[in-house]
């Protein structure tokens, strides 16, 4: 189980263990759940069990922005007042390639192609490490191979034997191994990464798909911190301006969430809906972008 922080050990800063985030993520949570009521500090405070002073400074430390800011960019119409940047940000992240506002120089992807019937075989002579991790947006399950991180989910309090073996399900022919000592540094700059800090060192991605998988996963990646684009988007800059609906099968398939941004795709209503965490979780995610972006 997560243990919340006490005083004494927080000392301020960026958050420095995994458990740290713990009452970050009962915040997050409880602000998507009750936003519209413009929840007060003190209240939220008490969702987290920390004082009102006390909770303050662990949020933005571990959230990256102030629960106020968070709370604004909840508001309904941010997802739109967003989209007015249009195509003019994806055309310059594209542009901008391994040194965009992605931070892209932060990642590195090994992609591999497959036939379907090599698909079916996914991982293939590859062993898998996996753990749980304490996030900013809950416990997340995370799986990763020699050449990088290849999965990860929210488990949130979902059952986690259930999560491994939605995770098993997308690697159907790899080997697995129970490791959180092997995931816990990745973990920690996965979560860094989510919040825009730097990383000491690129973190590595391993994804296997079909082409069309892949073009869709990279296109991804391009989409700067922060920014919203819509499946059409997607679709014309992978050169099939009329797949849209093939694009969103693909978004729905990325096993690395958080790292390759899907739930930065959204339909051109501005509406933030299907997301394979759940639409809540994806709204805190683009809130909490958007904020820190902004500030």
């Amino acid at each position: 189980m997560l243990k919340d922080l006490t005083d004494r050990e927080f000392s301020g800063g960026a958050v420095t263990r995994l458990d740290d985030y713990a009452p970050v993520a009962k915040a997050l949570d409880f602000l998507v759940d009750r936003f519209e009521e413009s929840p007060s500090l003190e209240e939220t405070a008490a969702v987290a069990g920390l004082s009102a002073a006390h909770f303050q400074r662990v949020f933005k430390a571990g959230a990256g922005v102030s629960p106020k800011r968070f709370l604004q960019y909840l508001a309904a119409g941010e997802a739109k007042k967003a989209m007015t940047l249009g195509d003019s940000v994806l055309d310059a992240s594209f542009a901008a390639g391994l040194s965009g506002p992605s931070r892209l120089h932060d990642l590195f992807l090994v992609s591999e192609a497959m036939t379907p019937g090599q698909y079916r075989k996914k991982g293939e002579g590859l062993t898998i490490r996996y753990g749980v991790a304490a996030g900013p947006f809950g416990a997340a399950l995370i799986g990763a191979t020699e050449k990088g991180v290849c999965w990860l989910s929210f488990a949130g309090d979902a059952d986690e034997a259930a999560q491994i073996a939605e995770m098993k399900g997308d690697w159907p022919a790899a080997t697995f191994k129970r490791d959180d000592s092997f995931v816990a540094p990745l973990a920690a700059r996965a979560f860094d990464f989510a919040v825009n800090r730097p990383l000491d060192k690129p973190l590595g991605l391993h994804v296997q798909g079909t082409n069309f998988q892949l073009k869709v996963w990279e296109a991804l990646l391009k989409i700067p911190f922060g920014g919203l684009v819509t499946y059409g988007d997607i679709a014309k800059s992978i050169a099939a301006p009329k797949a849209s609906r093939a694009v969103g099968a693909a978004v729905g398939a990325n096993m690395i969430s958080l790292l390759i941004p899907c739930h930065r795709v959204i339909l051109s209503s501005g509406v933030i809906h299907n997301y394979r965490w759940g639409a809540a979780r994806k709204k805190a995610i683009l809130a909490l972008e958007q904020a820190s972006a902004a500030a």
